[in-house]
C-alpha cells in the first residue's frame, strides 16, 4: 500500500469512527432521557458538532393546529421567533413539512432560483440550505433547518448521515410523545378533560413547596383553592339517565377550562364535585374569579346539541393559602368546609373562609376532612 493510499484509508477510517461516535452518543441520549427538551438538545448538540452550521433551528409540528413552531434555535436571536407559527406549505420549512421531502442546496450561488432568493433576502446571509423532515411512519413530527453548514466541504455521505440523525430524532420524539401521553392520561379525568383528584395532591404539594422556598426575586407566596359541586345534580341523572349526566359533566369541564384559563388548574374531584387551584391569586382576586365562573355556569345553556336545554347552579367554597390553612390538608379542609357552608346558605353562592371568625365545621357524615 502506497503512502497516499494509506493516508486516504486513515482519513476514511477516521471519518467512520467519528460517525460511529456520534451514533453512539445519539443512541445513548435516546435511551437515557425521555423528557422532550433535554432529549432534543442532546441530539441536536451532536448534529451541531458534526455539521457546524452558522444557524440552525428545530421546528416542531403542533398536533392540534398542524402548524410549525420554533422549539430550538442556535445562532439567531430567539426573540424574533417567539410566537411565530408557520403553516404547512409556507416557506422552506412549511414546504418540507407538507411534502415530507428534504431540501438541500449546498451552494445557493450555483442555483439560479435560490441565488435570486438570497439576493432578495440579504438579512439571511444565506450560502447553503439543508432542511429535512423529521418523520415517524407517515407523520411529520418536525423539521430541522441548517443554514450555512458548508455542505460542499463535507464528505459525500454527509447528507445521508444527517438523514440518519433525523431518524434518530424522530424515534426520540415519538418515544417522548408516548411518555407524555401516558403521563397525561394518568393525571386526567377522561370524562371532563380536567385533571383528576390524584394529581390535585401532587400540584398542591408543589405549590406549597414553591411558596415556602426562599426566592431571590420576590414572588407571590399564596394561592387559593375552590371546592364546588353542582346543585341537585342527582336529579339530572334520575330524570335523563347517566349518559346525559356524563355529557353534562363534559360540558361543565369545558366551561371551567375556558373560564379559569391556562394559568390555573381545574380538577374533577369526584362525581359532580370540582376543585380549582388558582395560582398566585389572593382572596379578593380568587373570589372575583369564582363569581365569574358561577355567573358563567348560570348563564350557559347546556346540552343544546342534544336537543335539550339544561340550566345549572353550583355552590362554591373558597380558602387562601397560607392564612386559611397552613398545609395541604388544612387548605383542603378549609375550602371543602366553605363549600358546605355555601350549601347551607341556600346554594348557588360563593362562601369565603374568614380567619377572623370561627370556621363552621360540617357534620362528620358530610365532611371528608372532619
Amino acid at each position: 500500500m502506497s503512502v497516499r493510499e494509506k493516508r486516504k484509508f486513515e482519513t476514511v477510517d477516521h471519518r467512520q469512527l467519528d460517525h460511529l461516535r456520534v451514533f453512539h452518543d445519539v443512541a445513548r441520549a435516546l435511551t437515557s432521557n425521555l423528557e422532550l427538551e433535554p432529549l432534543l438538545r442532546a441530539i441536536m448538540s451532536q448534529m451541531e458538532d458534526f455539521f457546524g452550521p452558522e444557524q440552525w433551528s428545530l421546528l416542531m409540528v403542533d398536533e392540534e393546529t398542524q402548524e410549525l413552531y420554533y422549539a430550538l434555535s442556535v445562532g439567531v436571536d430567539d426573540s424574533q421567533f417567539r410566537g411565530v407559527r408557520i403553516a404547512r406549505g409556507q416557506g422552506i420549512a412549511g414546504w418540507v413539512a407538507a411534502s415530507g421531502n428534504a431540501l438541500v442546496v449546498p451552494d445557493v450561488s450555483k442555483d439560479a432560483d435560490w441565488s435570486r432568493f438570497a439576493a432578495a433576502h440579504p438579512e439571511l446571509n444565506m450560502h447553503s440550505i439543508a432542511c429535512l423532515p423529521i418523520r415517524h411512519g407517515d407523520r411529520t413530527l418536525g423539521v430541522l433547518q441548517l443554514n450555512n453548514s458548508h455542505l460542499d466541504r463535507l464528505p459525500d455521505n454527509a447528507i445521508s448521515f444527517l438523514r440518519v440523525l433525523c431518524d434518530y430524532a424522530a424515534i426520540g420524539l415519538e418515544n417522548a410523545r408516548q411518555v407524555k401521553l401516558i403521563h397525561h392520561l394518568s393525571i386526567t379525568d377522561d370524562c371532563t378533560g380536567l385533571f383528576n383528584a390524584r394529581y390535585l395532591y401532587t400540584l398542591l404539594e408543589q405549590e406549597i413547596a414553591a411558596a415556602r422556598s426562599p426566592h431571590v426575586v420576590p414572588i407571590k407566596q399564596h394561592f387559593s383553592l375552590v371546592f364546588f359541586d353542582l346543585d341537585r345534580f342527582k336529579s339530572v341523572n334520575d330524570t335523563h339517565g347517566h349518559l346525559v349526566g356524563s355529557r353534562l359533566l363534559q360540558e361543565v369541564g369545558g366551561v371551567i377550562k375556558r373560564t379559569i384559563g391556562p394559568d390555573h388548574a381545574g380538577f374533577r374531584y369526584g362525581g359532580d364535585e370540582f376543585v380549582l387551584l388558582l395560582r398566585g391569586l389572593d382572596k379578593p382576586e380568587a373570589t372575583a374569579l369564582a363569581h365569574t365562573l358561577r355567573d358563567t355556569l348560570n348563564a350557559t345553556d347546556f346540552l343544546t346539541g342534544a336537543a335539550m336545554t339544561l340550566k345549572l347552579t353550583a355552590s362554591f367554597g373558597l380558602a387562601t393559602f397560607p392564612q386559611d390553612g397552613p398545609d395541604m390538608h388544612g387548605i383542603i379542609r378549609a375550602s371543602d368546609t366553605m363549600m358546605y357552608v355555601a350549601k347551607a346558605q341556600g346554594r348557588d353562592c360563593v362562601a369565603v373562609a374568614d380567619t377572623s371568625q370561627p370556621m363552621p365545621m360540617p357534620p362528620p357524615k358530610n365532611s371528608r376532612h372532619s
